[in-house]
């Protein structure tokens, strides 16, 4: 039943991010291009989703727990670190430049566009590396040792 219904959410939420745009590149990257051919109708998804959440989030916290867990799987450290900027930094720069932010690239991967064919395995690559680079310590200058 978990499988089912978190399905059931991605595919919705995968039908939320074609209908809104996000998932055209060239539809994000004009929105981003504030001195050009500036797109404004992302502000109005941007809107929906801080409504949806606001509402949202006030709903689920009443909840002792998550309908399909037993627990709340929240985030524990407040600490903003080097390794939260730099992901952000690298994050904004590689969604400016490809258009994607990984929902999206996700979203758009069954139309096989060149752009999005390159941006996914990237994406993963750059999850892998950043996943074994946090482990290893080496934004927090601790580094493994051998």
């Amino acid at each position: 039943m978990r499988i089912f219904w978190g399905f059931a959410a991605g595919l919705v939420f995968g039908l939320g991010l074609v209908v809104s745009g996000m998932a055209n590149p060239a539809k994000v990257l004009n929105f981003l291009d504030l001195a050009g051919s500036w797109d404004p109708s992302l502000i109005f998804v941007m809107g929906g989703a801080m409504l949806t959440t606001f509402i949202g989030y006030r709903l689920v916290w009443r909840r002792p727990a998550p309908v399909l867990e037993n627990s709340f799987d929240i985030p524990k450290s407040r600490t903003i670190d080097r390794p939260l900027l730099l992901g952000s930094v690298l994050f904004g720069i590689g969604w400016g430049i490809g258009g994607f932010c990984p929902g999206p690239a996700w979203t758009a991967l069954p139309l096989l566009a060149p752009g999005t064919l390159i941006f996914v395995p990237a994406m993963l690559a750059g999850l892998w590396l950043g996943a074994r680079i946090k482990a290893g310590g080496y934004l927090n200058g601790k580094g493994a040792t051998s």
